[in-house]
């Protein structure tokens, strides 16, 4: 009888599309995927490692799936990913629940590992950082969606101070453009609208294998094709957007006038400690010119307080950056150390209650900022990509080009005859608060 399969994937979009590829190759092998905890005989935890409420969570997630196992030992259970790859050789020898771990290399192997844990073999099968996938057209989908996450490289060399991903991904590899194409044109294919480009850092594709930044060649033929209606790019690194890409993005339009620019904090000191490249300086002429050059931008980005060292005068300058600036979307996160990265050994940690208060005061000024852009967009039309149906309100839902998918805000509206999931239509916004918009099918063209 074939063992079903089931998966639990955490963390970001990067794990989910090992997921994915993972569920497919699986499938081809024969096996039966499952989302019934209950009926699986093998679940595959597909866990993420960055920050220490990420790690809690997987390790959370895996003792939840071990209550299910039965006198058989079943389902068994597969660690697979960041946490893995990190800390694999712990994981198996201090929780005698887990059956297997593989690392984030081993996804290509996955067939070969359930093979031997189903075999009745305790498996460690973590290998070195530096494999990658490149053939992603076998993925199997998590969450059937109009939209779908592409990841376009793996790893990452900046070693910011904070980060733990150089040595748990290993050094940044991108894939080739065709490997990339292709696996576009199979998911719009399969009924996908919306394409999502992503790695460590998106900006710096192609630099490693065709000795310069390739992004901007890839959207261009990506929206050449003629294939996704949305093409949309995260995590870029704000010293490699280059003239080129703004410029595509500029002028193709489908091309969401949307960037993810991670910025981490506006005082120079800070961002020489977080060995981050650039200054607040260049950050704030790069800002001028991707606003300047690209007509409705809406613009992303994130914030780390709290930082070793850092003192209230750089809190503040910071703050004043957010009010100078006004960013669309911004997170703020307090600092988390962790385990093997220069910060978590640095002098100057900040006290817990200090970073979490300013946190919050970040976030504050920053909802109010969100709630001002939005009162802007009361009477504007908007194209929606429709989402789903929430029961309890009563209201469709969707994304609009300024939303990128669970970090953003939504669109609810009233519906009409026909309207489902995956459609675009063109809705009214008559109500806002901070982060989502409220309004009605306009029945006229968008």
């Amino acid at each position: 009888m074939t063992t079903k399969i089931g998966m639990v994937s955490l963390g970001c979009p990067k794990n989910e599309v090992d997921a994915e590829l993972m569920l497919g190759i699986l499938k081809r092998e024969g096996y039966e995927i499952t989302n019934s905890a209950g009926e699986a005989g093998l679940i595959i935890v597909n866990t993420c490692g960055f920050i220490t409420a990420a790690k809690q969570e997987s390790i959370e997630t895996i003792l939840d799936l071990a209550r299910l196992k039965k006198s058989d030992g079943r389902p068994y259970i597969l660690v697979a990913g960041c946490l893995s790859q990190r800390y694999g050789n712990e994981l198996l020898s201090e929780m005698e629940e887990i059956d297997g771990v593989m690392g984030t290399n081993e996804v290509e192997q996955v067939a070969e590992v359930v093979n031997r844990i189903t075999g009745g073999e305790r498996v460690l099968a973590v290998g070195a950082a530096n494999s990658l996938c490149h053939d992603h057209r076998v993925r199997e989908s998590l969450h059937p969606s109009a939209t779908a996450y592409v990841k376009i490289a793996e790893g990452c060399v900046n070693h910011c101070s904070y980060c733990a991903i150089p040595f748990i991904r290993g050094p940044f590899r991108s894939r080739p453009m065709e490997s990339i194409t292709g696996e576009v044109r199979e998911l719009t294919r399969r009924g996908v609208k919306e394409v999502i480009l992503v790695a460590q850092e998106t900006t710096r594709y192609g630099l490693d294998i065709y000795g310069e930044y390739k992004l901007a060649e890839l959207l261009r033929r990506l929206a050449a094709s003629g294939e996704p209606e949305w093409l949309r790019f995260l995590y870029c690194y704000p010293t490699s957007v280059t003239g080129e890409l703004i410029k595509v993005m500029a002028q193709e339009s489908k091309i969401c006038n949307y960037i993810d620019l991670p910025l981490q904090h506006a005082s120079n000191s800070i961002l020489r400690r977080m060995n981050r490249r650039g200054s607040k300086e260049d950050i704030i002429r790069l800002i001028e010119k991707l606003r300047s050059s690209i007509p409705g931008l809406t613009l992303r980005t994130t914030f780390i307080v709290g930082f070793p060292g850092e003192t209230e005068a750089d809190f503040q300058e910071l703050l004043e950056f957010m009010e100078h600036v006004k960013f669309e979307r911004a997170g703020v996160f307090a600092y988390s150390a962790e385990e093997g990265t220069p910060a978590a050994s640095m002098p100057g940690q900040v006290p817990e209650d200090v970073k979490l208060a300013r946190e919050e005061e970040a976030m504050l000024l920053q909802r109010g900022i969100s709630l001002a852009n939005n009162r802007r967009k009361i009477g504007q039309k908007v194209k929606v990509l429709v989402e789903g149906f929430d029961e309890d309100q009563g209201f469709f839902f969707g994304r609009t080009s300024a939303d990128a998918p669970d970090v953003d805000g939504r669109v609810y509206f009233t519906g009409g005859p026909g309207v489902k999931p995956g459609m675009f239509v063109p809705v009214r916004i008559v109500q806002v608060d901070e982060y989502d918009l409220t309004g009605e099918l306009a029945y006229e063209s968008a």
